[in-house]
């Protein structure tokens, strides 16, 4: 049955364990302030867009990325079910420039997918920043869908909240993306509109502008061995 879980506002009452004390709010407070949190404070871009299961393509989650840029070739991000301050960690997702990924071993670059569908689509946005105006971001953000359009990503989520599980439960699930709109109706029957008009009216954008301010990014030209669960239908 397809399904695609959109934004769970987190909730503190769907994760288990008490509510934190005024102890802990003290403590954490404190170390936040003495504590050096460096490989953290490298986060420079929040991207939001919607990953598959690779052994079960019928189903998609959104997913909020906060990423470094450890080098002009490769990225990482940690993957969140909200913005909030409560959010639960889903996963980690690495990318690497097409340089990289062609250096890659064969069997290893089918656990990997493409952003281009994404990008063009208006699928993947880089949330506006309170205060900032959407004119002059927009403009950022283009420019910035423009070198996330080749890159490859491979990604896991260790937490699969879209199926009820309190804590993290089971082993790593690969993760892919979209790569065309019939991709998208086979997580949701609505489609684009359907999977992304909840999304949009959260942050306020509307995917169809995103894409055609998108029109003149260039075509990639895809790898054959990305994407690899579109190829063999989630079964390998």
């Amino acid at each position: 049955m397809a399904s695609c879980a959109k934004n769970s506002a987190s909730e503190s009452s769907e994760i288990p364990g008490d509510p934190r004390t005024a102890k802990s709010r003290v403590l954490e407070s404190g170390a936040a302030m003495a504590q050096d949190f460096t490989p953290v404070k490298q986060i420079c871009a929040h991207l939001n867009a919607f990953h598959v299961y690779a052994d079960e393509p019928t189903r998609c989650i959104e997913s909020n990325h906060y990423c470094t840029h450890l080098t002009e070739d490769v990225r990482q991000c940690l993957i969140y079910d909200s913005p909030e301050a409560n959010a639960r960690l889903l996963g980690v997702e690495y990318m690497v420039s097409p340089r990289i990924f062609k250096t890659l071993p064969p069997e290893e670059r089918k656990l990997w997918h493409t952003h281009e569908f994404e990008v063009k689509s208006g699928m993947l946005i880089m949330p506006t920043p309170k205060g900032m105006p959407t004119v002059v971001w927009e403009a950022a953000e283009t420019a910035e869908m423009e070198d996330i359009a080749p890159v490859y990503g491979k990604t896991y989520h260790m937490w699969q909240v879209d199926r009820g599980d309190p804590v993290p439960m089971g082993p790593p699930q690969l993760m892919g993306s979209f790569t065309s709109p019939e991709t998208v109706e086979k997580a949701h029957k609505g489609g684009m509109d359907g999977l992304l008009r909840d999304r949009d009216e959260r942050f306020g954008v509307d995917y169809r502008t995103k894409a055609k301010k998108r029109e003149g990014i260039v075509p990639v030209e895809k790898h054959p061995d990305a994407d690899a669960i579109w190829k063999s239908d989630g079964k390998n």
